[in-house]
Formats: C-alpha cells, structure tokens, sequence
C-alpha cells in the first residue's frame, strides 16, 4: 500500500508540473512570439501611452466622435456584465426608448428613423467594441460636421467605415461590424 501512495503522490507531482507550469509556459511562450500584440490585449499606444484597447469598449461623448453602443457597466472592464432587467420589465422598455429618442436628437435624424438596436441595448458584457456599419453610417452627418469636413473628407471617413466593416465580416462569421475605437483612430489621423 506505501507503494502505491508513493507512486501516486509522483504522479500528482508529474503532471501538476506538466499541465500547470510547463504546459502553460509552453503556450504563453508560443503565443508571445506568434500574437505578440493580441496576447497582451491589443492596446493602442501613441506617445509611448496606452490609450485604449480594440478589444474593450469604451465611451465617447465629443460630438466629434462616432459613439458605441451603451453599456451597463460603463465600460468598467472590471465589472464586466449586463443590466438584470428582462424582456418583459417596462424600465428596460422606458430605457430603450430614452436611447432611441436620443439618438435621433443627437444626431440629427428624422423622428421615424429606424435605430440600430445595438444603439439602444447593451451587450452582454457592457464591453462590445463593435456597432453595425449602418449605425455608423447614422453618426456620419453628425462627425463631419462637428469636425468641420468638407465632403470630400466625408466620402474618405464613410470609406474608412466601408473598410472596417468588410475587414470585420471577412474574418468572422456574422454581421458586418465596425470597431469604435478603431474608426475613431482612424478619422482623428485624417486631420
């Protein structure tokens, strides 16, 4: 019986080093060398400063600026989650509405303008990076004119949202989308 203890007791030992220290070094090693960027959360540097991450939502409120969808947690990457309100709870619906008619307003819209519905929920974790091309398309009028474009530089930013947009659909299954923070990038090096 001793023997037996003794034997498991190396076994425990073997692969407690192999998948927990060995197993995990091999993988972070290999994926620092090959995704070096992706691995350690895709931030954005400018200045030697890290400004944001493609990754994480995050809020932008200047008029100059395309705006994500909301989010529950006010893109508090630490608290990643979603409202507890359901379908059926008339706050979610009072909520819901209040976006719609904010959006509109905000951006200039005719009142019978059909809002995207990420502009009106949150996203599961409060932290999605991504709207629809179309409602970009929505805040274009109001980011040319805050930044005082011309419609030449209109038709570049709406090229940059048509190639965001394609990028994204061609990698992944799914709707086309377009990452905020990206574009927002984007749009500032025009200027």
């Amino acid at each position: 019986m001793k023997h037996q203890i003794v034997t498991a007791i190396k076994a425990i030992l073997f692969f407690t080093i192999l998948t927990g220290v060995a197993y995990p070094l091999l993988i972070t090693g290999i994926v620092q060398l090959a995704f070096r960027q992706k691995a350690n959360g895709s931030i954005v540097f400018q200045k030697g400063k890290p400004i944001g991450s493609t990754l994480i939502g995050q809020s932008f409120t200047s008029e100059k600026y395309f705006w994500p969808r909301p989010s529950a947690v006010s893109y508090n990457p630490e608290l990643s989650g979603a409202t507890n309100l359901g379908p059926t709870s008339s706050k979610l619906r009072q909520q819901i509405e209040q976006r719609r008619k904010d959006f509109i307003q905000r951006n200039y819209l005719p009142q019978n303008t059909v809002v995207p519905a990420e502009m009106v929920t949150c996203s599961a974790s409060g932290l999605d990076p991504h709207i629809s091309p179309e409602a970009a398309m929505l805040q274009l009028d109001r980011v040319a004119k805050a930044r005082g474009l011309n419609s030449r530089q209109r038709g570049e930013v709406e090229e940059i949202i048509h190639q965001l947009s394609l990028e994204k659909s061609e990698l992944a299954l799914g709707d086309a989308r377009v990452n905020v923070f990206e574009l927002n990038l984007r749009i500032n090096q025009l200027q």
